[in-house]
């Protein structure tokens, strides 16, 4: 799974921690050698897995056909002192997406499937309501670029200790609604990837983890990686065993492999699709999977999408398009990334909950050295302009004053003050405008001082209207993308506010579950409220907006945005479902 800039919402938690050993200086780099990459690189991951409390993290770099470095940090089991190596076995979580896409490809390249038709002339089993008549249909293309409007997830049944068979995905659609008109708005979706895994299965006529062994693991020598119902690795937070728990939707993120492996794959994506003298996928299919899919939609603000691979994210100055997908789980993250211009990647993987962050500064870190190595490209990234702080404008005070869906969840802004003061996940920011027009963010200490915090210091945000909405799109670095959008207070029915309360899921979840669910009103605005034991200091809020007397869905644009909030009866009790869910409200 992958969520995008979600260490925003714990940013307010950084460490600030560093190593007392200084950073490698280079004295002189000479054109081919990677030795002061590999040194840099081994302190920068030290440091990293130090501050953060990383348990274990293994790196390999590959320039064309040549692994030039693999490594293994710290340990794959803690108790029993077990390193970890370039072969220690990881959850490569959403990595698996790019590998799902490569297997849809290959079938479209033999004729079995057409990746421009609708999904159901490969899939008949698929069905799914719409509110969008007349929009386009659901592609294997838009769902192999997010942009199919499917929900995000299907969250019933989907991270428990047993997992169901992904396949189970297609029938629990069948009473959902899109989210939004395909190919109008980027919204990664685990459940699109779950329904390629099933489209493969059912064109090939082979189980989906057999035709992944037979046709990508065994022809491209990748020994040690499956497709797994059940993870068989560690993960650990903050150096303490945690409990692994299963992803139902196999084909999106239940990848286990290593970065020896995973290197057999960036060589071949380098060799135009060849892998040895094995053809896994045509030259054409391995270029059209880094080839941006949306550059002229109206909602892309910069981040592009290819087919599996991620186009936005990850910035290389002089390096061209990086193409890249993380692997986000709430027990350990990853990271892979290639420059196909000049044919250099890396592969991170990590066994740790805390290093979301981690990996991808390396995998940018990595990058960022080997093209200096090879080409001597060393350019600079753009310096972040800082204008100077002003008030707000009267005009601003009103803009940015309400209820608005971002990244993070619903935030509450206010403008009373005089100032921009925003409230969200359970704390408090203040949006402090600049002379260029963009404002930044500061975080409020004890909800009171405004002060700056470093992983806010490279956000700028602006507001901008787009078909009648708008929206806040944030600046990092040199890459914009959607952060929210202003949520117009609507009509709440009647119905909907008769079921305002605290709320239980029924029947038993084996797996991770809210301690807390509320459905409340909030100026206007339908908010639902979620806080879970792991985190309970993050109360999660969710806007939704009514679109008939029986069902709502949550506001806002993008991932997880969309599904349907519905108002039913059984066994003579009222009660809510949601993504496969049946709520029942708490007696007081």
């Amino acid at each position: 799974m992958r969520s995008p800039l979600l260490p925003l919402a714990l940013s307010f938690t950084l460490l600030l921690g560093a190593c007392a050993t200084p950073a490698p200086v280079v004295k002189q780099q000479i054109r081919g050698d990677y030795r002061f990459t590999e040194k840099y690189l081994s302190w920068l991951v030290d440091r990293e897995m130090s501050d953060n409390d990383i348990t274990g993290l293994s790196i390999a770099l590959v320039d064309d056909q040549q692994v030039i470095w693999q490594k293994g940090f710290g340990h794959a089991d803690l108790e029993n002192g077990v390193p970890a190596t370039p072969e220690t076995i990881y959850r490569a979580g959403s990595i698996a997406k790019i590998f799902t896409a490569a297997a849809t490809m290959q079938l479209a390249e033999q004729g079995k499937l057409d990746i421009d038709q609708p999904l159901t002339a490969a899939l008949p089993e698929f069905a799914i309501r719409t509110r969008f008549p007349k929009a386009a249909p659901v592609t294997p293309r838009n769902v192999m670029s997010h942009h199919s409007g499917l929900p995000s997830n299907f969250l019933r049944g989907m991270y428990v200790r047993d997992p169901g068979r992904f396949e189970s995905v297609v029938d629990g659609l069948h009473d959902e609604y899109l989210t939004f008109p395909p190919n109008y708005v980027f919204s990664y979706s685990n459940v699109g990837m779950a329904l390629l895994g099933a489209t493969v299965q059912k064109v090939s006529g082979e189980p989906f983890n057999d035709y992944m062994e037979r046709h990508f693991f065994q022809p491209m020598g990748m020994t040690q990686s499956s497709f797994a119902s059940r993870a068989v690795t560690k993960a650990y937070d903050k150096n303490k065993e945690i409990e692994v728990f299963s992803l139902r939707d196999m084909p999106a993120a239940n990848l286990l492999s290593n970065v020896v492996d995973l290197s057999q794959f960036m060589k071949m994506q380098f060799a135009d699709g060849r892998s040895g003298q094995n053809r896994i996928l045509s030259a054409a299919t391995a270029r059209e999977m880094v080839r941006v899919q949306n550059a002229d939609f109206p909602l892309t603000f910069n981040a592009y999408v290819g087919l599996g691979w991620m186009m936005h994210g990850i910035e290389i100055p002089g390096g061209g398009q990086v193409a890249s997908h993380g692997g986000s789980l709430p027990d350990s993250h990853s990271m892979m990334a290639i420059l196909p211009e000049h044919k250099l990647g890396v592969v991170v993987l990590s066994n740790s909950a805390t290093s979301h962050t981690s990996v991808t500064k390396i995998a940018s870190e990595a990058l960022r050295l080997m093209l200096e190595a090879k080409t001597g490209i060393r350019q600079a990234a753009e310096p972040v302009v800082r204008a100077k702080e002003r008030e707000p404008t009267r005009a601003e005070l009103q803009q940015f004053d309400g209820n608005f869906d971002t990244l993070v969840g619903l935030a509450k802004v206010s403008t009373k003050s005089g100032k921009i003061d925003v409230e969200a996940v359970g704390q408090h920011f203040r949006l402090v405008p600049h002379e260029d027009g963009l404002l930044s963010v500061k975080y409020k200490v004890l909800g009171l001082v405004p002060v700056h915090v470093g992983a806010f210091d490279d956000i700028r945000l602006s507001i901008v209207s787009v078909d009648g909405r708008q929206i806040i799109v944030g600046r990092i670095g040199g890459e914009s993308l959607m952060f929210g959008e202003k949520l117009k207070p609507s009509s709440i029915p009647e119905k909907f506010l008769e079921r305002i309360g605290q709320y239980e899921i029924i029947g038993k979840i084996d797996g991770p579950s809210p301690e807390h669910i509320a459905l409340s009103e909030d100026n206007g605005i339908l908010v639902g409220e979620v806080r879970f034991a792991e985190k309970p200091e993050l109360l999660l809020r969710i806007g939704f907006q009514a679109v008939s007397d029986n069902e709502a869905v949550t506001a806002g644009l993008g991932s997880g945005r969309g599904d349907t909030l519905r108002l039913f009866e059984e066994d003579n009790e009222q009660r809510l479902g949601f993504s496969g869910y049946q709520l029942r409200k708490k007696l007081n």
